[in-house]
């Protein structure tokens, strides 16, 4: 999975020489058969947390990251290898403003367990 963070905020939404550079990319790979779906997310303070507790549920209005850096979007590539999954990262038009970064999906939930981390080997 690809995910899109840019550096920039932009209150004035966001330039569109940058969507129709991101728009073509995401054509791009459709066609070279990689790009299986993705998306753009509104900006963190239009989003909900949720939490609960016990039977409670909480909810607080966002947005939540401390940081400058924020979840701008996603896209879900199917790559052979990591070289393979930079090189499509690296020709997102974000890659320029700000970072894209590449996190393999995970195949099975139970890997992340307690009892396969413990029965990995260094």
């Amino acid at each position: 999975m690809l995910l899109i963070r840019p550096d920039h905020e932009y209150p004035d939404g966001v330039p569109d020489e940058m969507i129709r550079r991101t728009e073509a990319w995401v054509a791009e790979m459709k066609a070279r058969g990689v790009h299986l779906t993705g998306g753009a997310l509104h900006p963190p303070a239009k989003s909900t947390g949720v939490r609960r507790q016990g039977a409670k549920v909480v909810t607080t209005d966002g947005p939540f990251a401390e940081s400058k850096e924020q979840m701008g979007g996603f896209d879900l590539i199917e790559c052979d290898t990591l070289a393979e999954a930079v090189e499509i990262a690296a020709g997102h038009p974000v890659a320029e403003a700000g970072m894209v970064e590449v996190r393999p999906m995970v195949e099975e939930l139970a890997s992340l367990g307690r009892q396969a981390v413990a029965g990995r080997t260094p």
